[in-house]
This record gives C-alpha cells, sequence and structure tokens, in this order.
C-alpha cells in the first residue's frame, strides 16, 4: 500500500488532488485530458467550489497512480483511545486473515459449528447495521475458528465451514472497504473467493464474483468490473429461473453493474442494468437477504437514487429519491447510505439546509457507517464553505466526525 504523500493540512479531497497532480507534474488541463472530466471541474473541485464525486475520484486516482484513499484521506484516524476504537482491531483482523491455509493456534477450544454459525449470523448482522466496532472485536477469533475447522473437518461439514467463513470473510472485507483499508480489503475479497469455491454451494462463486466486483470499482477500473460481472450474469442466465435465491444473486449483479456503469459515465448502460433488476425484483416482489446480500423492489429503488446520483443528475435524484419511503426493515447501513446520496443531490442544488438534514439522518441511522464515508465528509466540508454562519447541527457533527472547522 502507498505510504501517504499529503500534509496535515491537506484536509479536503480537492486539495489532495491537487497535490497529487502537482507530484506527478500535469496541468490541470493534462489531467483533465486523461479523464472523463474537464478542466473546468478539475479546478473547482480543486478549489473547493465543487465536491468530488466517487466517478472523478475514481478517474484520477488510476491517472495519478494513486490509490482512492490517497485521495479521501482514508483511513480516517481519530486523535484519542475512543475516537479511534473503531480502527483498534484491524491489526488482528489482519492476523486472522493470514492463516487461511495454515490452522492458528487457539488459546481456547473453537466453538462448534453450530455456534460459530449463530456467531457468523451476529456478524452479519453487525455489519448490515453497520456497528463496525463490535464488528471488528468479534471478527478475529470468528475467523480463526472457522479456519480450524475447516481443516479439522469432512464431508458436508467441511462443506458448512467454508460457507460460514466465506461469510465472515465478506463482513471483514467490508469492514475494511468502509474504513478505508484498501490492502485489506483485497486480502480478504481474495479470502472470499477461496471460501466460496470450496462450500460446496453452486451460486456462491457469483457471489465471489460479485464481492470482487468491488475491488474494480475501488481502483477505479469500472470497465474491468463490468466484464468480470456480466461474465458471471451470463452463466446465471443460462439456468435462470424462478428460485429466489438464484434471482436475488441474479439482481444484485444488475445492481452493481449499474453503479459500476454510471461511475464509468455509461448513463445508458446503467439505466438498462437498473431495468433488468427492476423486472427481476418484480419476480422475487419483496426485499431478501439471501447469502447475505440485500436485494428487492426498495434496494432497487435505493439504487435508482444512487445511479442519479453517480451520474450527477441531481434532478433526477431528488425526483426518485425525496418521497421515497424505506421499510424499517431494511438494514441500517444501506439505508444510511441512501441518505448519503441524496444530501449530495440536494448539495449541488445549493440546498444547504436540505443536505445537512440528509447527513444528520443518515447519522442518526447509522452513525459509524456515515462518519467514516468519504463523500459524507465531503459534504459536510462543503456545507462548512458554502456557509457564512456555521449552525449548531453542523459544528456539533462536525466534532463527531472529527473534521477540524
Amino acid at each position: 500500500m502507498h505510504g501517504n504523500i499529503f500534509s496535515p493540512d491537506d484536509d479536503t479531497i480537492g486539495h489532495r488532488i491537487a497535490r497529487a497532480r502537482k507530484l506527478r507534474g500535469l496541468t490541470q488541463r493534462e489531467l483533465a485530458d486523461h479523464t472523463p472530466c474537464s478542466r473546468s471541474l478539475i479546478a473547482q473541485v480543486e478549489g473547493g467550489h465543487k465536491p468530488a464525486s466517487p466517478s472523478l475520484v475514481g478517474a484520477v486516482a488510476r491517472v495519478l497512480r494513486v490509490e482512492v484513499t490517497e485521495l479521501t484521506g482514508q483511513p480516517y484516524r481519530g486523535g484519542t483511545a475512543g475516537t479511534d476504537r473503531i480502527h483498534a482491531t484491524i491489526h488482528q483482523i489482519r492476523q486472522a486473515l493470514a492463516h487461511w491455509d495454515i490452522p492458528p493456534e487457539l488459546d481456547v477450544p473453537a466453538r462448534s459449528l453450530p455456534d460459530l454459525r449463530a456467531a457468523t449470523g451476529q456478524a452479519t448482522r453487525l455489519r448490515q447495521g453497520a456497528r463496525y466496532v463490535e464488528l471488528g472485536t468479534m471478527l478475529p477469533a470468528l475467523i480463526g475458528e472457522l479456519v480450524v475447522h475447516t481443516h479439522r473437518a469432512r464431508g458436508r461439514e467441511r462443506a458448512g465451514a467454508f460457507r460460514l467463513l466465506a461469510s465472515a470473510y465478506s463482513a471483514a472485507d467490508s469492514m475494511a472497504y468502509k474504513l478505508g483499508y484498501l490492502d485489506l480489503f483485497h486480502v480478504a475479497v481474495e479470502r472470499v473467493a477461496w471460501a466460496c469455491a470450496r462450500a460446496g454451494d453452486p451460486l456462491l462463486p457469483a457471489v465471489a464474483d460479485l464481492r470482487r466486483s468491488t475491488v474494480f470499482m475501488a481502483s477505479g477500473a469500472y470497465d474491468g468490473g463490468l466484464s468480470l460481472l456480466e461474465r458471471t450474469r451470463r452463466r446465471l442466465a443460462a439456468e435462470l429461473r424462478d428460485h429466489r435465491p438464484l434471482l436475488s444473486v441474479y439482481g444484485a449483479l444488475h445492481l452493481r453493474a449499474a453503479i459500476l456503469a454510471a461511475r464509468a459515465n455509461r448513463p445508458e448502460v446503467a439505466w438498462e442494468h437498473m431495468g433488468q433488476a427492476r423486472e427481476v425484483a418484480g419476480r422475487v416482489r419483496h426485499d431478501t437477504t439471501d447469502y447475505d446480500l440485500l436485494f428487492g423492489p426498495a434496494n432497487v429503488a435505493i439504487h435508482e437514487v444512487a445511479v442519479a446520483v453517480e451520474l450527477g443528475d441531481a434532478d433526477e435524484a431528488i425526483r426518485r429519491g425525496t418521497d421515497l419511503v424505506l421499510p424499517p426493515s431494511l438494514p441500517a447501513e444501506r439505508t444510511s447510505h441512501h441518505f448519503i446520496d441524496l444530501s449530495r443531490a440536494w448539495l449541488w442544488e445549493g440546498k444547504w439546509d436540505r443536505a445537512l438534514e440528509c447527513v444528520l439522518r443518515a447519522e442518526r441511522i447509522a452513525a459509524q457507517r456515515t462518519r467514516y464515508h468519504p463523500m459524507a465528509r465531503e459534504t459536510v466540508t462543503r456545507l462548512l464553505d458554502a456557509q457564512r454562519r456555521v449552525s449548531s447541527p453542523l459544528r456539533s457533527l462536525t466534532r463527531r466526525m472529527g473534521m477540524p472547522f
């Protein structure tokens, strides 16, 4: 992983882009010529007049040959034990991921597979609830015990252990990605694929490809991610039928492809995938969590807003998202992300109060997810710059995020 090349004063994405661009010896025009962005947009982002979008950050990172996290500033570390505790277990998770082919020496005997099945379910709920402090606390032991079982068990029991391990690895890759540890995230995704291939479930390799597509998204290689998902989609389409888990995985492939296409600035492809996902959701009828994935009508509606935001179409995002009523049963991670997306649309429209309202709502739903989300922090930064008088709610939110103002 690259060392951080920025000083503490480079506290915005725009500043970091400018710094990295200058280190590469490029002008704003030269950078724009190698990305799907105009020189004017690059200048406005660097100058703090417009927020950076994930697609812009990904494109710039690819051209400047830096990690996306070098530009977003992740991981966002705290200055005290209390504010930094969300990162406290990262080293232990690294150690747990290192023991994939060598069983670790446990301090106590591994729990039974039924007990570990319950613990894995709890880890999934913590991931979906964006409760990363608690998740990080339980993941190292859970992964280590499951690895021991994969080495000791035989037959169906061993396949079951691998399936649980794939779920635990998925929780680890999600946490690492959300907190900005991309090197750890890459390792965890590889472990997901390794476990899925040994679980004896024909759908799990497709789930692993979904996880792997995030690697392409994180590195700005959107076309590669689309190619991977298209290959997987074709394989599933050959056996598509009204079997809910199969439909859920197939629909989730379309949702991920839609976001990748939007970030690649391919609107027709993005909306085509959304149309396909909506058709599949009609066959599923309600939101499901098969294979720890969320798919159904509500998540399709959330992704329609997200696609509009990724394409920079604030009007469309607001039209689709303002009156969208989401069921309370949806995972907090997903619902909070929707309001982070909607806050960006309101920000682009210059509706500062509405943008702040959405970020605060996202924080109420999933505080840890929102406070460590690059786009939520970018929105807050822009709100601080845009308003002459900083309101009390914005000032308090900035403090909770550990951001200077």
